[in-house]
């Protein structure tokens, strides 16, 4: 791994790719980062990562490879946006980005019009982590509510 300095990291092309997937809906995958954090996510994950890869021992900067580097940074990603969302819900998304959201409209068998997610929230039973959803039909305005496990 080469030598980094933070200015060589800010504008390094991982980086600047990295934060173009993420920051922009890619097909079927939506950002999980609220624009509204965008812009200190990008300099304070750049400044962890190159924090990072500057305590990495000699050894250790030897057995890095570009797989590990680029997860790392993901990672670094992920965690410092966690730190600088407003709400449970962004939360949630960063937690779970690839499911569904508050405003998403669900099919349901039984609801041909389909409905609309309206809430969220994670909750704890034991070691086992759900996401208890409600939804609303767009049309009669009745609720359905339901809870499903979460992987670890």
């Amino acid at each position: 791994m080469l030598e980094l300095d933070s200015k060589t990291v800010e504008s390094s092309e991982l980086v600047d790719q990295t934060f173009a997937y993420w920051f922009k809906d890619q097909g079927h995958v939506r950002s999980p980062f609220p624009e509204h954090i965008q812009p200190i996510l990008r300099q304070k994950a750049t400044d962890a990562f190159y924090d990072w890869a500057s305590s990495l021992n000699p050894k250790a900067k030897d057995e890095v490879n570009d797989e590990i580097v680029g997860e790392k940074f993901e990672e670094i990603i992920f965690q410092t946006a966690t730190e600088l969302v407003s709400t449970e819900d962004e939360r949630i998304t960063l937690l779970y980005p690839f499911l569904p959201r508050k405003g998403d409209m669900i099919e349901k068998d039984d609801c041909p019009e389909g409905m609309v997610m309206i809430e969220r929230e994670l909750m704890k039973d034991g070691d086992h982590t759900f996401l208890k959803v409600k939804l609303e039909n767009k049309n009669s305005k009745e609720f359905w509510e339901t809870k499903f496990e979460l992987p670890a």
